[in-house]
This record gives structure tokens, sequence and C-alpha cells, in this order.
């Protein structure tokens, strides 16, 4: 299943892992085991934040895709299913009857 992990790194964490050079270091070795399809690096709400896109085989697979950044930047997670439009039109025909199933 397509996901995306929401990755926030506090403010004081960031800038020690900037000040140490181990930032990207540590950014590039997670997202080498994680695979993802894309990743996207802004702000949110001041802290240095990643939106990393990726395939979850099942969710056994959790602890490995977020424990890493929990641990090297004592990060927050935010983990959600995302769909592209093909998911989106895939699903729509069970959706749609279950809609007129319960109104």
């Amino acid at each position: 299943m397509r996901m995306m992990l929401k990755v926030s790194i506090p403010v004081e964490k960031g800038n020690e892992t900037i000040r140490d050079g181990t930032l990207s270091q540590k950014m590039q070795a997670i997202f080498a085991d994680l695979k993802p399809e894309a990743v996207y690096l802004v702000d949110d709400q001041g802290r240095r934040t990643a939106m990393i896109f990726f395939d979850l085989a099942d969710a056994a697979g959790i602890p490995a895709a977020v424990e890493p950044f929990m641990h090297a930047f004592n990060a927050d997670i935010e983990l959600h299913p995302v769909m592209v439009p093909e998911d989106l039109a895939k699903g729509m025909p069970a959706a749609v009857e279950r809609l007129e199933r319960y109104g």
C-alpha cells in the first residue's frame, strides 16, 4: 500500500545534526533502506519536515519505516495511506455500491 510518512524534526535536534554534519548522512541512509517513491522536504510549523511516499507491504513494516527517524532525530511521525487518481477510480465502484446500500 502506498503510504505518506510525515517526519517533523524538532528545531534543536535539527540544528544539532546540521552542526555535527550528520543530518544529510542520516537522512540518505534511512532513505536508502526505505526506498521511497518520492521525498519532499518542506517546513511545517517552523520545523524541518519530510513528506516521504513509499510502498508498505504490510503493517509489520511500520516499525522499520518510522523508528529510524524517531531515534536519529527525535522526530514526530505521521503515517497515512494515500492514493493516486488510478487508485481512486479503481475503488469508486465499491464505494458507490456501499453508498447505495447504506445511504
